[in-house]
């Protein structure tokens, strides 16, 4: 691996763990627009990513999955598409486990809902850390625009989970994902994955990362803001037209 590559992605894994440590504390448009609409414009861009950038990329992925088999693949790799959608369910249940244990009037059930939400969220934010260094379309390109998404994901991760657990998120669970968004890069430096192994990854953090963007801000009780998302999602995916 370059030093160059490496320095642009250990800085982009800086830039993940300064949101969960900084990024509730920064507010540079607070005088023109509230809190909750930029995180819900940051989510509808993360989304406008996977949509316009990630699900097209699973084409090539799939053709890289299909030719590093040594074996003919039944479905021609349609395993790709099926690893995304597990991606998205195992994040769906991984909520709603959450909402089960947080309803239920049993003492000491909401610490562990807080330790099953962060820690689900520390696996997530390791493995999209992971991929900053080992992706199958490694240019400085797809590398910054990768960044630029999940950075402003995680931020709509930090606000929800913040606003979900508050003190005890803020005393330890926004560390251990700063932590996890710099282990998870220092792991993908020293261990590079096969590529059938990184192409299913890469499949399963696509339907991971649509389901909670939108997660995030499609229950009214989480009061996301419709224009702003949808604006994000306009706005990055016609950034994307061009460079995908």
């Amino acid at each position: 691996m370059e030093t160059s590559e490496i320095l642009t992605t250990g800085a982009a894994a800086l830039l993940f763990a300064a949101v969960f440590i900084v990024g509730g504390k920064v507010h540079p448009f607070r005088s023109m627009v509230d809190r909750r609409s930029i995180v819900s414009f940051c989510a509808g861009m993360s989304v406008a990513y996977v949509f316009v950038h990630l699900m097209p990329e699973l084409h090539d992925v799939r053709s890289s999955f299909v030719a590093s088999m040594s074996v003919p693949m039944r479905y021609e790799g349609l395993a790709i598409y099926f690893f995304a959608l597990i991606g998205f369910l195992v994040f769906y249940g991984l909520d709603h486990l959450r909402k089960h244990l947080r309803k239920a009037e049993i003492e000491g059930e909401g610490a562990q809902a807080f330790r099953l939400h962060v820690g689900g969220f520390a696996i997530y934010v390791a493995l999209v850390s992971y991929l900053l260094v080992n992706s199958l379309e490694e240019t400085q390109v797809s590398i910054a625009l990768y960044a630029t998404a999940i950075a402003l994901h995680f931020l709509a991760v930090d606000h929800s989970l913040n606003g979900e657990y508050g003190d005890a998120y803020r005393r330890v669970g926004r560390f251990v994902l700063a932590g996890m968004a710099v282990l998870g890069w220092g792991v993908g430096v020293l261990f590079a994955l096969p590529t059938p192994v990184l192409a299913l990854m890469v499949a399963f953090i696509s339907g991971a990362i649509v389901m909670n963007s939108t997660i995030m801000e499609l229950p009214s009780e989480k009061d996301g803001r419709f224009l702003p998302f949808t604006a994000g999602g306009v706005v990055y995916g016609l950034i994307l037209l061009p460079l995908a």
